[in-house]
């Protein structure tokens, strides 16, 4: 079903590029672009985690096209100000990247630095501090190697026979979402079961996934860099108690404050999709005293304050595209409805 709902995303937007729609016109002011992993490409049939990585060389072909279809290249003060006012004659777009993963600095800033681009780095604070948990990968080794899985689930045991590239998508698909709708105590005790069975360092692999702070301190001397908050633990803030979820905001923000001395105004909500923050959330991203909090929500900025700058939507670079006419048509907003106020976001 995935690769069905794919294959007619990339339809529709192949159809909106022969129509020329893209070129002949334009929704909101710009886009912010959202990345995650930049890392060479990896060789496996089993890569779950492909949508969420891309090729050092993608990004330098991204970079090029974009200057080419005559993109400023904002930070997100800059983003946050636009938003804000009259509609100016360029599209802007902003580069962003979550998690503070390793390979950003290691295959994506040497691009970066060579363009002299802005772009953004939303850091969860545990990640740098080596006790932060990369779930996600402890799961998708553990599928890897073995072909019988057994795990707690709830209060019963469950066992999985997964011999195919095809099963184990599907298993490491259905054990992410399950593990997405625990509460962090519950997904920290699921994770640590499932990777003892299996002999799996989950700290190791996290720590060495992850920058540490003198990498960070590295960019954080760049100019070009907006150093942004992830919260301390990267947590699915839907499944905790509000009281929790503003603590992780602002232990965060006060964590990375004092690691550079200098004030963090820009947040990323963890995942970042519909079912992991709630309005209530952007609420509290403003109690926090950020001036923005971004969204893994689809979508464009629009001009004058009518998209919220605490619920700020953002396009999700697939890595399984290679194809920069997708990444036209997505950055002109054409296909996208129009942002949606904060009061549609689901509580």
């Amino acid at each position: 079903m995935a690769s069905d709902d794919r294959w007619l995303e990339r339809l529709r937007l192949e159809l909106a590029w022969l129509t020329g729609q893209p070129l002949l016109r334009s929704r909101g002011v710009g886009a912010i672009l959202r990345f995650e992993r930049v890392r060479p490409h990896q060789r496996g049939a089993f890569q779950p985690l492909r949508q969420s990585e891309i090729t050092p060389r993608f990004l330098d072909r991204a970079i090029r096209a974009l200057k080419r279809w005559d993109y400023d290249f904002l930070g997100m003060d800059e983003v946050c100000r636009r938003a804000v006012t009259l509609p100016e004659k360029r599209r802007f777009v902003a580069l962003t990247f979550d998690g503070a993963s390793k390979d950003l600095i290691s295959h994506a800033y040497p691009v970066l630095a060579r363009h002299a681009v802005p772009f953004a780095l939303y850091v969860p604070t545990a990640f740098p501090d080596g006790v932060g948990e990369a779930w996600w990968l402890g799961l998708e080794q553990v599928i890897a190697r073995e072909s019988r899985i057994s795990l707690m689930m709830g209060d019963k045991e469950q066992r999985f026979n997964v011999t195919g590239n095809a099963e184990k998508q599907a298993l490491f698909s259905h054990l992410e979402n399950w593990m997405r709708s625990l509460a962090p105590s519950d997904l920290s005790a699921a994770i640590a079961d499932l990777c003892t069975r299996y002999r799996i360092d989950l700290a190791a692999l996290s720590r060495e996934a992850s920058m540490d702070w003198e990498d960070l301190a590295r960019l954080a001397a760049d100019p070009q860099v907006t150093i942004g908050s992830a919260t301390v633990n990267y947590p699915n803030l839907a499944n905790m108690k509000d009281t929790a979820a503003l603590r992780e905001m602002t232990m965060g923000k006060a964590v990375t404050e004092a690691s550079f001395r200098r004030e963090i105004r820009h947040l990323a909500f963890p995942f970042g999709d519909r079912s992991s923050f709630r309005r209530a959330h952007v609420v509290m991203a403003e109690e926090a005293g950020f001036a923005s909090a971004v969204s893994t929500i689809s979508g464009i900025v629009d001009a004058e304050g009518r998209t919220n700058l605490r619920a700020l939507p953002r396009i999700s670079w697939d890595g399984r595209l290679r194809s920069l006419r997708m990444m036209r048509v997505l950055v002109s907003g054409v296909v996208f409805a129009p942002v949606k106020p904060t009061a549609s976001i689901t509580s």
